[in-house]
């Protein structure tokens, strides 16, 4: 079956049960080539897919919320699975971007993945061999990585001797070990939670390297910006740290 208007084709039915809305070669069950409106009687303007069971789909412009939206409802009030923004943001599972609000965020600025209580925020599942499942790069190049086997994690930074040059032996580890200060306190966010560790900006005068930020640093508002620690850029001076101490409790015993 073939419909014209004013001599041209506009659409079809094949004899496969095609459907053809300006095309006249359609193989799916339905193919629409050209601009497509559809308006219902609502605030809303949707398609809606329905498997003739319980299932069915909405796809359209929501009013309520301005978003483009997917829904598994016919309509669009309720039910959002995927959205995008006025700001182009995608979002799945909610219809703002809100850290309060559970769901995923796809933003210019990056990816936000938010949970409920006793909700896990991601997973990361290699199969079958050991490897990477996570990768960091700086400007294209691999600086990180975190890693799996069938029984444990490793949280790798870049240490390939390829890498490194002016390389000399640590001399003054005791020393600057002595400069350390750790302590007990507990987080203004944990305050029932005592932990032992560091106050960042005392330890950036010993390992500057294991510090990230600057103290007392605040934002163009006037919000406080946090300084952050890796401990485990203190390790090479706590081994040397040992070796020094080594060395010095053999030379006592030799001279005994």
């Amino acid at each position: 079956m073939i419909w014209h208007i004013g001599g041209s084709e506009v659409a079809r039915i094949t004899s496969a049960g095609s459907v053809g809305i300006g095309s006249s070669s359609a193989v799916e069950k339905l193919r629409v080539s050209g601009n497509v409106e559809v308006y219902n009687d609502d605030t809303d303007g949707y398609i809606w897919f329905h498997d003739q069971g319980t299932r069915s789909f909405s796809i359209g412009s929501d009013q309520s919320t301005g978003n483009f939206a997917i829904t598994n409802v016919q309509g669009l009030a309720s039910g959002h699975r995927l959205s995008i923004d006025g700001g182009g943001n995608v979002l799945i599972g909610k219809t703002v971007t809100s850290a309060n609000t559970a769901g995923v965020q796809l933003e210019a600025a990056g990816v936000g993945v938010f949970t409920m209580d006793g909700d896990v925020s991601g997973i990361f599942n290699r199969k079958t061999s050991n490897g990477q499942v996570v990768q960091f790069r700086k400007d294209n190049t691999t600086v990180g990585s975190v890693s799996v086997t069938g029984s444990s994690t490793a949280y790798n930074t870049s240490s390939d001797y390829r890498l490194k040059e002016n390389v000399t032996d640590i001399t003054d580890a005791t020393t600057r070990l002595k400069q350390l200060n750790p302590v007990r306190f507990n987080f203004i966010a944990d305050e029932d939670i005592t932990v032992d560790g560091f106050l960042a900006h005392e330890v950036q005068n010993v390992v500057p390297e294991a510090i990230t930020g600057t103290k007392d640093a605040v934002d163009s508002e006037g919000n406080p910006v946090y300084q952050g620690i890796d401990q485990s850029k203190l390790v090479p001076l706590l081994v040397k740290t040992i070796q020094e101490l080594e060395a010095r409790i053999a030379t006592l015993e030799n001279a005994q």
